[in-house]
């Protein structure tokens, strides 16, 4: 009995909406709310048949007429859209539907949260078909996790708060430069001098060599003086013949050695240059008006790396060890200045160590062997008396170069804790400070706060922190880049000459 009442109760209200909708068409213009849960559905009966159902949106909602005077409504996702009813005789019934997220839905939303993020304040409030995420996270990674998680529901706006994260790890990198050069040359030559031997004065040599030097007494008869001890000096002088035969050994050896050690944060490009910069002219404008400004570039032993913490504990670098010299034989002259060129030696790669482990990222050997042999024909061949007619010259050139390198995972050198010192052989003069002045300690400025000003911060503000910034920024592997004009123009070239004839008539 009282499921009847409650029944003819409802009917008699849904009548009741419905019946200003009865009348004319420009009545039923008239909008009504109309709620409903996503996943559930709701029954609109109307007094009339119906002829027509529209929703705004399908998405949200979807309409079925199961009679002809009943809606089925059905709650798809959370929003708001409108339901339109076309009733039998013209008149329209309009409704703003407006579907609510399930209480079930944001439980479940809630046990993910902590599941997947336990022991971290996050809350979640639904207000006008929008999640308000807000609470404290532990990084980056949680937050954008949670805003994954809770996206599922609705629009979210993520107020999330971030605990300041604590500073970045440090990568230590040693690397070792070692270069052995060696150089072995033998060269053998010989010259001849006739002082006036059957009236004839001159001299004649197979060119290795310089002539000894000469100087005319009469018309037939010379004078030689010879300036350099390493020679074997044959005179004869009833024939007025000399004769100067030189034969050199030289060994040169050179070694080179650098260990820089430079540390860099994780993610973060660091340079080392050992070396020197040289200037060089370079053109600016164009060739008929323009001027020649000064650049210099750099040379030596130089170093670019960027370290990367891996999940896996490893360090991943990307490194370019570089060795470069000047090169005088290969350079050229610009208008009476001598332009060297730079021999380089450079290698660029991405290798993956563990804390501490080493890496030969680089090894040259590059052996060389160079003989030049030349002889008069006719009497270089002669046997023994021949070889005073020939020269020749042997060099071998042999170079190493191997770079090693080693990372390491460091930190600061504590407060308090003396740091390293270098030993000098000879002692500074007495009577003069032994540490160089500072900023007087905690005990006279008091103690530095060790805390950040804040236990959190909004995400938006951390990730901005996180970025470099524009006008710092510089490319991770720049070797040789050239640097800033300097202040005194030197005097350009002819204008009817381009800079490489300007150049090669220079040289000459």
């Amino acid at each position: 009995m009282t499921c009847k009442i409650l029944r003819a109760a409802q009917s008699a209200i849904i009548l009741a909406a419905f019946m200003p909708f009865t009348g004319q068409a420009q009545d039923s213009a008239a909008t009504r709310d109309l709620f409903v849960t996503t996943g559930k559905s709701l029954v609109v009966d109307s007094p009339v048949n119906i002829q027509r159902v529209a929703v705004a949106n399908p998405g949200l909602a979807e309409a079925l007429a199961v009679t002809p005077r009943e809606v089925l409504v059905n709650g798809l996702a959370p929003g708001e859209t409108s339901l339109i009813i076309w009733q039998q005789g013209g008149n329209r019934l309009m409704f703003d539907l407006n579907v609510r997220s399930s209480t079930s839905a944001l439980e479940a939303v809630r046990r993910e949260l902590a599941k997947e993020l336990p022991g971290q304040e996050i809350t979640l409030s639904f207000e006008n078909n929008t999640v308000f995420l807000r609470g404290t996270v532990k990084d980056l990674v949680s937050a954008d996790r949670a805003m994954s998680i809770t996206s599922t529901l609705a629009k979210t706006v993520n107020l999330l708060q971030v605990e300041v994260p604590p500073t970045d790890s440090q990568v230590l990198l040693k690397v070792r430069f070692a270069n052995v050069d060696r150089a072995a040359s033998l060269e053998l030559g010989a010259n001849f001098v006739s002082t006036g031997a059957g009236g004839t004065v001159g001299s004649v040599g197979t060119g290795q060599f310089s002539m000894p030097g000469t100087s005319t007494i009469s018309a037939n008869e010379q004078n030689f003086t010879l300036t350099d001890a390493l020679n074997v000096f044959l005179f004869r002088s009833d024939l007025n013949l000399a004769a100067t035969i030189k034969a050199l050994q030289n060994r040169r050896l050179l070694e080179t050695l650098a260990e820089p050690t430079v540390p860099a944060i994780d993610g973060k490009a660091a340079s080392f240059l050992a070396g020197g910069e040289f200037p060089f002219p370079m053109l600016q404008g164009g060739a008929a008006v323009g001027t020649v400004t000064i650049q210099f570039r750099e040379f030596g032993i130089r170093l670019n790396f960027v370290p990367h913490l891996t999940p896996r504990g490893t360090i991943r670098l990307q490194v370019t060890p570089e060795v470069s010299s000047l090169d005088f034989a290969n350079g050229l002259v610009f208008q009476g200045f001598n332009i060297p060129a730079l021999t380089t030696r450079r290698v660029q790669t991405e290798i993956e160590l563990e804390s501490g482990q080493s890496f030969g990222i680089a090894g040259l050997l590059d052996n060389r062997v160079v003989e030049v042999w030349s002889k008069i024909p006719g009497l270089g061949d002669i046997p023994f008396i021949g070889k005073l007619f020939q020269s020749k010259s042997h060099a071998k050139n042999n170079t190493e170069l191997l770079v090693m390198v080693t990372p390491e995972i460091v930190r600061p050198i504590p407060a308090g804790q003396r740091p390293p010192e270098l030993q000098m052989p000879v002692p500074f003069m007495e009577g003069v400070s032994a540490r160089a002045p500072q900023t007087p300690g905690m005990n006279v400025t008091g103690p530095v706060p060790v805390n950040p000003p804040k236990s959190s911060l909004p995400v938006e503000e951390l990730r901005r922190s996180l970025q470099p910034e524009a006008t710092t920024a510089a490319p991770a592997f720049a070797p040789n880049q050239p640097g800033p004009p300097a202040e005194q123009p030197v005097p350009a070239a002819p204008p009817a000459a381009s800079p490489a004839k300007v150049a090669a008539g220079s040289a000459g």
